[in-house]
């Protein structure tokens, strides 16, 4: 089954910038990755989306990042990063990467969503 597997979160000064990526492990096999994103999630809150790519390269942002923040995908790769630049504390919060996935290896086609297991981004003031 596919996974996805983040790395590149860790502590980071206020205004500093911090980098994550997230790449697909396991078979590939009859399984297309579309659009794929991510989110964050601070103790206490609802997890909040921040980004999403598609497989062409349209991205989107929530206003709490834009500018900020930037989204890409290596497609060849299966993986997208984040680049976070201007961090400020309330940025601080376990970051999820997501991924829109056809999954054809069945009888048939069916869209599921994958989930990272999530890393750790502090920014410290």
């Amino acid at each position: 089954q596919v996974q996805l597997v983040e790395s590149g979160g860790g502590l980071v000064q206020d205004g500093g910038s911090l980098g994550l990526s997230c790449a697909t492990s396991g078979s590939m096999f009859m399984i297309t990755v579309n659009a794929m994103g991510w989110y964050r999630q601070a103790p206490g809150k609802q997890r909040e989306w921040l980004a999403t790519i598609t497989s062409s390269g349209h991205t989107s942002y929530s206003d709490s990042v834009k500018g900020r923040f930037t989204i890409s995908r290596a497609n060849a790769k299966n993986t997208v990063f984040l680049q976070m630049n201007s961090l400020e504390p309330e940025d601080t919060a376990v970051y999820y990467c997501h991924a829109d996935i056809e999954d054809c290896t069945g009888y048939g086609c069916y869209d599921r969503a994958a989930w990272g297991q999530g890393t750790q981004v502090t920014v410290s003031s």
